[in-house]
């Protein structure tokens, strides 16, 4: 797994237009390199405004989003369309503005889907979409994906692990059902610290001072149980994406900026 390394900006905004500009980057040199590229997205402010500067950015266009396969991290497990998903927020921030092609854009399920109430049913169904993706390279049970994108929660959680709780733990599966969430709504899906581990790049997005706290936590040595951010690594590259106001606690002699 490789080192984190650290890129501040000055503001949240100039985070989220630096940020989309780097992954539209990443989409289109994994585009000619291989033909296609992978992106898990995240939600939360960080996740929706980086979706929201990359679909006002002319580069944009750029992308050949027909050839761009989409996952989520996490999702809160509500009914399809319901404005508290991850997906339904990406829809609005990006994806109804561009060319994807839907059978590439991979949403967990709905509390309303076919799997109804049964969050670990539909928790394995997604496993099982992502081992269905994932080709003999990819040496495990998810693709590789080019770039998996977290936002950190005050508390250090990444997708929907949260310090301490069972999910955090997992070793073997690649998506779990989250029960108890001490964030609402208490049910969701999450992929596992093993399944972020498969992406060459993972970006870790946090702006705001109420985030300084869990990145001076997660980048001190802290355990990834007590500090999930802490165990979200990525095989190439682990790449923090901070403002100033989350960067305000971090001893910048020991986290040089990261090269561009």
């Amino acid at each position: 797994m490789s080192a984190p390394q650290l890129v501040v900006h000055r503001d949240k905004e100039l985070m989220a237009q630096a940020a989309a500009a780097r992954l539209i980057t990443k989409i289109v040199d994994a585009q000619a390199a291989r033909g296609t590229a992978s992106v898990v997205l995240t939600g939360g402010r960080n996740g929706n405004g980086l979706l929201a500067a990359l679909g006002a950015s002319p580069a944009r266009d750029a992308v050949d989003w027909r050839r761009l396969d989409l996952w989520w991290g996490d999702e809160r497990f509500l009914p399809e369309g319901d404005p508290e998903r991850n997906a339904t927020q990406a829809r609005a921030a990006l994806l109804d503005q561009v060319p994807v092609d839907p059978a590439r854009v991979h949403p967990m399920p709905a509390s309303d889907g076919p799997y109804g109430s049964d969050v670990e049913a539909a928790a394995a169904a997604y496993a099982t979409a992502l081992a269905a993706a994932a080709g003999p390279e990819d040496h495990g049970p998810v693709p590789t994906f080019d770039v998996l994108m977290l936002g950190v929660g005050p508390d250090t959680h990444v997708a929907s692990l949260f310090p301490e709780h069972p999910a955090v733990r997992e070793t073997e599966r690649t998506v779990v059902g989250v029960h108890g969430a001490p964030k609402p709504p208490p049910t969701r899906i999450s992929l596992t610290l093993p399944a972020i581990r498969a992406a060459r790049e993972v970006w870790l997005l946090a702006a705001g001072e109420d985030k300084a706290n869990a990145a001076a936590i997660a980048l001190s040595g802290a355990g990834e149980v007590q500090a999930p951010a802490a165990g979200a690594r990525g095989r190439a590259r682990t790449l923090w994406l901070l403002d100033s106001a989350a960067a305000a606690q971090l001893p910048r002699e020991l986290y040089p900026p990261a090269a561009a």
